[in-house]
């Protein structure tokens, strides 16, 4: 069995330094890169992709509102011209600076807030999948299992990975318990780490009231601005190579080719 295991970097700001980036990049199989939108600027992607060159680290597009003040964790509703325009540019950015550097984009995972308006909208999924689409139909599009997004990719008949959360707890619903609530994360190592296990041998999200959401699997993301990110990310994947499983980046999982 193959998996991967995926970190948000690249996301220097006023709220991240991003010190840890360079010993997750060792560690990961793929990176999401912030665009300068909710964090980074170019300087900080450039680095980051050449960590990920490497490492042999294949790397996606991290796309979210502009709005570094909130992190992009700040829910903006824009129309569906203004969402292709923000995800466009974006991976537009990205991009041209990976292909300077002889390296392609492989994938596309909204950030924060679009990324949890996606989950619950339709028609914001469709258009972020759309765009993608536009900009290259190759592309992965990675999405929360059993949400929007996912049924989005699939009607569009996008590459979908499906993504679980190492760090996070889940409601009842599938989606990520909100930050502001006291048990949104997982921070304890052994407790994520187990999670994951759990999630991966059940093949189903593992909500924090008990629940089970049977859902394909596809990859594994602990946040890098995370507290432990570096702690956990190592003990995830420790345990998943002693359990066997092999761990590769995206785009070279069974499933996409």
């Amino acid at each position: 069995m193959e998996t991967n295991l995926n970190c948000d970097l690249g996301e220097t700001s006023i709220h991240h330094s991003a010190e840890n980036d360079p010993e997750l990049m060792k560690l990961i199989n793929t990176a999401n890169i912030a665009c300068g939108f909710h964090a980074g600027d170019e300087e900080t992607m450039k680095k980051t992709v050449d960590l990920a060159i490497k490492h042999n680290v294949s790397i996606g597009a991290h796309p979210s509102f502009d709005d570094k003040e909130n992190f992009g964790r700040k829910r903006i509703n824009l129309s569906k011209n203004e969402i292709r325009k923000l995800i466009l540019d974006q991976i537009q950015i990205l991009s041209e600076i990976s292909e300077s550097r002889g390296l392609s984009l492989t994938h596309i995972k909204p950030h924060g807030a679009l990324n949890n308006m996606a989950c619950e909208s339709y028609e914001l999924s469709f258009t972020v999948g759309q765009t993608i689409k536009e900009f290259d139909r190759d592309l992965i599009f990675m999405v929360l299992p059993e949400t929007e997004m996912e049924k989005a990719g699939k009607d569009l008949d996008l590459k979908v990975a499906c993504e679980i959360f190492a760090d996070r707890n889940y409601e009842d619903n599938g989606r990520l318990v909100s930050r502001d609530q006291s048990h949104a994360l997982k921070s304890d190592v052994v407790e994520a780490t187990q999670n994951i296990i759990n999630m991966l041998n059940d093949k189903a999200i593992l909500c924090y009231s008990g629940k089970r959401i049977p859902c394909q699997i596809d990859t594994i993301c602990v946040h890098g601005d995370g507290k432990n990110a570096v702690d956990i990310v190592s003990n995830i994947k420790n345990n998943l190579e002693k359990a066997g499983l092999i761990l590769k980046p995206l785009n070279k999982l069974k499933i996409f080719n």
